[in-house]
């Protein structure tokens, strides 16, 4: 019953699809679509955490491009250098450094990579701009540190767009931000035409779950409880406190409520973090699992301190290693960008993924923009979002790591991916069709497998313990 309920959902979804264009852009045309290409992995589970660059955590791994020989420097708007930096403990600065749409262009600095230092002082000039160019090394991140070694590093994959979070993981999911800039509870109230990963799995019937941190109570009453259109005042009425970080982030416990998919077909993919765990034991995981860290406590985001998330990700990691169904499972770290800290290596241009432009809550009709322009949302979105740009350049480098028994041991590859490369992994598993002209482009991380051979990894590795272990939290309503 409720397989059917999700393609008749998703058949509503995907109203916007040229069916015959979709059958026709198959990765392999002559096999029907929802057929497995790839048979030797069953689970795919991605596992995206928070804000953090290539160089911020594995800069001096010596594995993969790190730091370059002459360590880097960004001049502050006074004149003076700051080079990078070891920072001298694990925890975070609230709020900053930023990685908001006008921080992460002005970061870009066409291309030069210098702006991260003015980047700070233009957010905030009370700051230490020095900030932005510190990082953590293997002595501080031990799980962290063996996990790149031991598996398959890239140390090419970039974030999807020059931006935050929320456009970040909307790309992961649809391959477009569907002009989202910014991390505004109140924005995200739309749906991308094309659909998303999600639609196309329910289509086929293929299973998917997004494990998330909410207690089970609590998210029926958020979703069920509460009518769409009560539920989008609440948020935007939230939106216009000026301390939108935690407070936000509280609401956003679950990547896939970024695209809102209604109460009954978000809930019926929802699981508590604890069934993940069960899942993996079990050998019971779905063909596509999304793993949410909590974010407010383990997710890498500021002010956090770091070893907890990666804490996390290893009882993530060891959880699908040590369960029945690691002979055939792959899974994905990354982040979905870079936080706002330094990364050496400029993003390189990136196909447009439609043609919806970027925007802002303050574009639009007259009434909408004199009704906000004095509030103190309209002032953040002026301070984090009023930058030209568009979809056409992917964000800075993040850490990513393929793990899987069929992982090349110790590869690097230097392939260029972003988060459409996930989705695009998907696609080509289950012979689905591309949602966007950026997933179409986008190439999977298959070379980073060898599906030919005996799995490597088939007795999982000793990995190093990670430095703050967690343990999985009680319930509560």
């Amino acid at each position: 019953m409720q397989q059917r309920l999700d393609q008749l959902g998703s058949r509503y979804r995907l109203r916007h699809r040229n069916a015959a264009a979709d059958l026709r852009r198959l990765p392999d045309p002559a096999l029907p679509m929802g057929t497995d290409r790839y048979p030797q992995i069953r689970h795919v589970v991605l596992l995206m955490m928070e804000n953090h660059s290539f160089d911020n955590y594995l800069g001096t791994l010596g594995h993969g491009e790190g730091f370059p020989a002459e360590p880097p420097t960004n001049a502050a708007t006074d004149g003076r250098t700051v080079a990078v930096h070891h920072f001298p403990s694990t925890g975070q600065h609230p709020e900053l450094p930023s990685q908001s749409w006008r921080a992460s262009h002005l970061q870009f600095a066409d291309g030069r990579n210098d702006g991260f230092v003015r980047a700070v002082e233009a957010m905030d000039r009370d700051a230490d701009p020095a900030m932005a160019m510190g990082y953590w090394d293997e002595h501080d991140l031990p799980f962290y540190a063996g996990l790149a070694r031991t598996f398959p590093l890239a140390d090419r994959w970039f974030s999807s767009c020059l931006g935050p979070t929320f456009p970040n993981r909307r790309f992961l999911m649809a391959a477009t931000a569907n002009g989202l800039v910014d991390d505004v509870m109140a924005s995200i109230v739309d749906y991308p035409r094309t659909g998303t990963i999600f639609d196309l799995l329910d289509r086929q019937g293929l299973s998917w779950v997004n494990y998330h941190h909410v207690p089970p109570l609590r998210l029926w009453r958020r979703h069920v409880t509460r009518s769409r259109p009560a539920r989008a005042a609440r948020l935007a009425g939230r939106s216009f406190d000026p301390d939108l970080g935690r407070k936000l982030r509280g609401d956003v416990q679950t990547t896939t409520n970024l695209y809102p998919r209604g109460p009954v077909r978000t809930v019926t993919h929802l699981r508590h973090i604890e069934s993940f765990f069960a899942d993996a034991a079990a050998g019971k995981l779905p063909a596509v699992s999304l793993v949410d860290p909590d974010y407010l406590t383990c997710s890498e985001e500021n002010p956090q301190d770091v070893r907890a998330g990666e804490g996390f990700s290893a009882a993530v990691i060891d959880a699908v290693m040590r369960g029945p169904g690691w002979p055939h499972t792959l899974l994905i770290w990354f982040y979905d960008e870079h936080g706002g800290y330094y990364d050496h290596v400029p993003p390189p241009a990136a196909v447009e993924p439609d043609d919806v432009p970027p925007h802002t809550l303050l574009d639009g009709s007259p009434p909408r923009r004199w009704l906000l322009r004095r509030t103190p949302l309209a002032r953040r979105v002026r301070r984090d979002d009023e930058a030209p740009g568009r979809y056409d350049r992917y964000g800075f480098r993040i850490p990513a790591v393929v793990v899987s028994p069929y992982a090349r041991p110790g590869h690097v590859s230097s392939t260029v991916y972003d988060h459409t490369s996930a989705t695009r992994l998907i696609e080509e598993k289950w012979n689905l069709p591309p949602l966007t002209r950026r997933d179409a482009a986008a190439t999977a991380p298959w070379d980073m497998l060898d599906l030919d051979a005996p799995p490597a990894f088939l007795d999982p590795p000793r990995l190093p313990a990670p430095a703050t272990p967690w343990t999985l939290p009680t319930t509560k309503s």
